[in-house]
């Protein structure tokens, strides 16, 4: 049927029909909608994304994603949107992998202001006490070698931790409080930068499930005048290192180059998991492990993970050492030809 058989330009804005009023142009403007289909790349690797502050994670990925086009993305580990630095992107099948880089170490460079607490811990709350700050360098330096090793840490209010399937930061800004279990954790390093009362810099390196805004306010507290942060950045997560980050001025420059050039941005899965030991597999064994089935590899780690290369030495995905000393697939990437971009 011929659009100008309805005479469209000569129509008001509705026109009465047999099921009440139409609105032609609404419904073509829908019939158009559904008939543009939108291309989305096929893409599988790690992007190391400098988060520029402002932004939320979610926020981050979402503006990558559409650079990419990609199909399938998600982040690794939140950034508040104060914080800048490394947010690892998975794209397509390293999605499979992420949950080992949560697991992993982080290091974090933090700028924190003594003599006030907010009600979000960082510079986004409102302040809800100040005190005094008369803090020497040695008192400072003592109370953070308090804080080395494994210690003790309630969650924040304002963490994206769950309770009965709500996170915590949606129900604390209803005014809502609820219990927290604390958590044990480890800083394994803890630096001090710079002190130009009220202000500190430090960086830690810590394990998964540290809190920073946290951290600052246990320090403050510990020298009795309480703090809150105002500047935090990530360095680093499990393997990758600052020095690999991308910042989305780098990516939009990409961009006006074509997808070659943003592809060439990525880090293959199996940088995700290369603390695990690898073994190269034989033709046959990669078809037993492709089905499903467990093998047997000689001189095989005793147990644990392991990486899994084909005889090309290609990724192929992780594996288990079962009790019998025999390696059983867990988890696969797609036979695509196109993983390791």
């Amino acid at each position: 049927m011929c659009l100008r058989s309805f005479g469209l330009s000569l129509l008001p804005s509705s026109i009465p029909g047999r099921r009440g009023l139409l609105r032609p142009p609404a419904i073509i403007k829908g019939i158009k909608n559904k008939m543009i289909k939108r291309h989305y790349n096929d893409i599988h690797g790690v992007l190391l994304l400098d988060k520029p502050i402002g932004l939320s994670s979610n926020q981050a990925l979402q503006a990558v994603k559409r650079l990419y086009a990609a199909k399938k993305a998600g982040h690794t580990g939140s950034l508040d949107p104060l914080a800048t630095g490394m947010l690892p992107l998975c794209f397509g099948e390293a999605t499979k992998f992420s949950q080992f880089l949560l697991e992993s170490d982080k290091t974090y460079e933090t700028r924190f202001k003594l003599g006030e607490m907010t009600t979000t811990g960082d510079a986004e709350g409102e302040i809800i006490n100040t005190q005094q700050v008369s803090v020497s360098l040695k008192e400072l330096s003592a109370v953070l070698k308090t804080f080395l090793g494994r210690i003790s840490q309630v969650p924040s209010m304002y963490s994206a931790l769950k309770y009965q399937g709500q996170p915590l930061y949606k129900l604390a800004r209803q005014g809502i409080e609820v219990p927290r279990a604390s958590r044990e954790i480890d800083i394994f390093a803890l630096d001090l930068l710079n002190f130009d009362s009220p202000f500190v810099s430090i960086r830690v390196h810590c394990s998964k499930g540290t809190y920073i805004r946290t951290l600052v306010e246990d320090i403050g507290k510990a020298l009795g005048c309480g703090a809150h942060v105002t500047a935090l950045r990530r360095l680093t997560a499990g393997p990758y290192q600052a020095e690999q980050m991308v910042s989305m001025a780098q990516l939009e420059e990409s961009a006006s180059q074509g997808l070659p050039a943003l592809l060439e941005r990525l880090l293959p899965i199996e940088t995700l998991v290369k603390t695990f030991p690898v073994i190269n597999l034989t033709s046959l064994t990669t078809l037993c492990l492709r089905r499903g089935q467990a093998v047997l590899i000689p001189h095989a780690p005793l147990e644990g993970w392991v990486q899994l290369n084909d005889k090309d030495g290609r990724f192929l995905g992780l594996g288990v050492v079962l009790s019998d000393g025999r390696i059983a697939p867990k988890r696969l990437v797609r036979d695509t030809g196109k993983v390791c971009l």
